[in-house]
This record gives structure tokens, C-alpha cells and sequence, in this order.
């Protein structure tokens, strides 16, 4: 019996191409990031954080006699519900998050990938900071509604601001579930998201402060954000503020970087 031609079956050379090699950083970047924010837009506790909470606090207040606020009472809140969004996206949500994705072995599997430890944490500040835009237009134009009329300039601060306060809370919100349990980050994230709410409520509600305890809320990030934040609308810039986030920030990321385990 003839044995069959094998040979006549092959493809014509230059058919297939394989290319083995890794994906290039900018695709691997994309990749992480569309999965952290499909993750995040999933959870209905973090759109309970993200959304739900600071729409509420800004309609209620605005249109609610709470406080002595004055006249212009929708352009002080404005920027306090801004930094209420900023602080439960990129510190609160973003610390259970990484904590529970440590307890149920996300991360370890991530962590044998080919992505590297910058990528995954690359991908999920970038997919905060997605979340947190989201979150400026929606409040911004819920904001417009109901009065506030902020100048260009201030608005442009605002924005630089905003993004400095983002990466001071989502260093901040890395360290903690980078290095804690995920039960005890659950229960102190919520606890200092309180704490820090009160302070930075503590400022708004009171122009007449005694000096030293205004610098000692303002040295908290939630104080210092919020603070820099009303500047910034007006369009001055608040340099004790912003220095006060840059070292919250630089501090956090240090340590967050050196003790941050995946498991």
C-alpha cells in the first residue's frame, strides 16, 4: 500500500508568521487598566462610594437649610463633595479592593503573570483616576444645575488639584491594603474615611476657627484637599495644601512600594 504524500499538505511557506514574543508595556498597561475599571464600574459597594454618596451629599445639601453656609453656600459645597469623591474612590474603595483581591489570590495570580508589579499597580491608579474624572464631570454638571458658576482658571486648578489629591489617596489607599488583612482594612478604611470626613468637615462648617487647630485639620490629606480645593474655585492656590498632599503622597507611595505584598 502507498504511504501517503505528507509533504503535499503543507502550507506555502511564509503562511504563518509566529512572533513570540511579550506584549509591549503600553498594551500591557491597557489591558490592566480596562479590567481594574470594569471591576470597579461592577461593584455595587463602590458605586455606593464613588457615586451614589457624594451625588446625594451635594443635591442634599444644596437644597437642604443645613448649616450656615451663606448665599454662595452650593460653591463651598461643590468642592467638599469633590473631596469626598476623590477620598472614597482612590483611598477607601481602592484599599478594600487590593486587600480582598490579596485574600482571595488575585494578586498572587497577577504576580506570576508577565505583568510586572508597576503594571498592576500602574493599572489600577490609572483606572481610579478614570473613575474619579467620571465622578468631576457628573458632579460638576449636577453642580451647574443647582447654581454653581465657576471660573475657567479655577476650574483648571481644580483639575490639578484633583489629580494630586488622587495619587496622595490611591498611595495612601495601596499601602493599606497592600500590608493589612483584608477584614482589619475593610474595618479601618471605613473608620478613617469618617475620621477624615469629620475633619475636613470641621474646616467647611466654621469660619472662625482658632488658628492652630484650622493648620492641624488642614494637615490631614481630606483637610488639606478639601481646603485647596475651595482656593482653587476662587483661582488661588493654596501652596500649604498642596505641600501638605505632596508629602502624604510621596510618604505613602515610599512605603507602599517597600511593603506592598501580594499575598
Amino acid at each position: 500500500m502507498t504511504q501517503p504524500d505528507l509533504t503535499a499538505n503543507r502550507f506555502t511557506p511564509g503562511t504563518f508568521a509566529p512572533d513570540p514574543r511579550p506584549s509591549s508595556r503600553a498594551a500591557m498597561m491597557i489591558a490592566q487598566t480596562r479590567l481594574e475599571l470594569i471591576l470597579l464600574l461592577r461593584n455595587g459597594e463602590q458605586l455606593l462610594l464613588t457615586m451614589f454618596i457624594p451625588i446625594t451629599l451635594l443635591v442634599g445639601l444644596s437644597l437642604l437649610p443645613f448649616g450656615d453656609l451663606g448665599d454662595d453656600r452650593v460653591d463651598k459645597i461643590v468642592p467638599a463633595v469633590m473631596m469626598v469623591a476623590v477620598m472614597s474612590t482612590a483611598f477607601t474603595g481602592q484599599a478594600i479592593a487590593v486587600g480582598f483581591d490579596r485574600r482571595y489570590g488575585a494578586l498572587k495570580r497577577l504576580g506570576a503573570t508577565a505583568l510586572p508589579r508597576w503594571g498592576i499597580i500602574a493599572g489600577k491608579s490609572a483606572a481610579v483616576l478614570i473613575v474619579v474624572v467620571l465622578q468631576a464631570f457628573l458632579l460638576g454638571a449636577i453642580g451647574f444645575a443647582l447654581g454653581w458658576r465657576p471660573e475657567p482658571a479655577g476650574l483648571a486648578l481644580g483639575a490639578l488639584v484633583i489629580a494630586l489629591g488622587t495619587a496622595t489617596f490611591a498611595a495612601m489607599g495601596l499601602l493599606l491594603g497592600g500590608t493589612l488583612k483584608a477584614e482589619v482594612v475593610l474595618a479601618l478604611a471605613n473608620i478613617l474615611w469618617f475620621v477624615m470626613l469629620g475633619i475636613a468637615s470641621v474646616v467647611f462648617a466654621s469660619d472662625d476657627l482658632p488658628a492652630a487647630v484650622n493648620v492641624l485639620a488642614r494637615l490631614v490629606p481630606s483637610g488639606a484637599l478639601a481646603v485647596g480645593l475651595e482656593d482653587a474655585m476662587r483661582s488661588t492656590v493654596d501652596w500649604f495644601g498642596i505641600a501638605v498632599l505632596a508629602v502624604w503622597g510621596a510618604v505613602s507611595g515610599v512605603l507602599a512600594a517597600r511593603y506592598f505584598r501580594f499575598q
